[in-house]
């Protein structure tokens, strides 16, 4: 693999220099804002899986900057590979918690995601304006199943959890804009990206936060 290869794949980026996308490396201060915000919500409350989330929220912000800096193969490798590592551990945490499966069910099913993800990548692929994010476009449709199929047993999460996938299909719809838009917006969309999943993981583990709180109350 060419680690150091140039990739240029954003609006906003017109040569190979570390400030040519300066509005997509700045914005990436949203994930270091939100994992500030949701650290001072989580410290003291004994939420092992959302003070991992936290450090990993705040690896997507480091490693985006570093992506839309360098723009090179080892800089995307820092970029997704984090943002990979949330999926996973919300999935987790949701199963574990959410659903109160045992522990094996809730690895079992946080591993499922990576069939599920593998089929329908290529539907999103094959399809005009969503083949961009193709890659994204399975977790806000997986946040939605979860939030529909918890509306019963914990309606105040699955409201939650819709809200946040409404968040992500909006952060995913400024993503997939950048490039068609190029020609009349010369900064593009993709900072929106950033700004708005930010604010949605950020959401994401309050939602859980919330969840944790009110299930201690209960004695669950």
């Amino acid at each position: 693999m060419e680690w150091t290869r140039y990739i240029d794949g954003y609006c906003e980026r017109s040569d190979p220099s570390y400030w040519a996308e300066p509005i997509n490396a700045v914005t990436n201060a949203a994930f270091l804002v939100a994992a500030l915000v949701m650290w001072w919500r989580t410290r003291g409350a004994g939420l092992p899986l959302a003070t991992a989330l936290v450090v990993i929220l705040a690896l997507i912000g480091v490693g985006s900057y570093l992506f839309h800096t360098h723009a090179t193969v080892w800089a995307v490798v820092l970029d997704v590979t984090p943002i990979g590592l949330f999926i996973l551990l919300y999935l987790f945490a949701a199963n574990l918690h959410y659903w109160r499966w045992p522990l094996w069910a809730a690895a079992l099913g946080t591993a499922a995601f990576i069939p599920y993800a593998a089929a329908l990548i290529p539907l999103f692929a094959a399809l005009p304006f969503f083949e961009i994010s193709a890659g994204y476009w399975p977790v806000p449709l997986l946040i939605a199943g979860y939030a529909v199929a918890l509306r019963r047993r914990a309606p105040a999460t699955a409201r939650g959890l819709g809200i946040g996938a409404a968040i992500l299909v909006l952060s995913l719809t400024f993503r997939s804009l950048d490039e068609p838009l190029c020609g009349a917006l010369p900064l593009g969309t993709h900072f929106l990206w950033h700004i708005l999943n930010g604010v949605m993981l950020g959401w994401m583990i309050e939602v859980y936060r919330r969840h944790m709180v009110a299930a201690a109350r209960a004695g669950r």
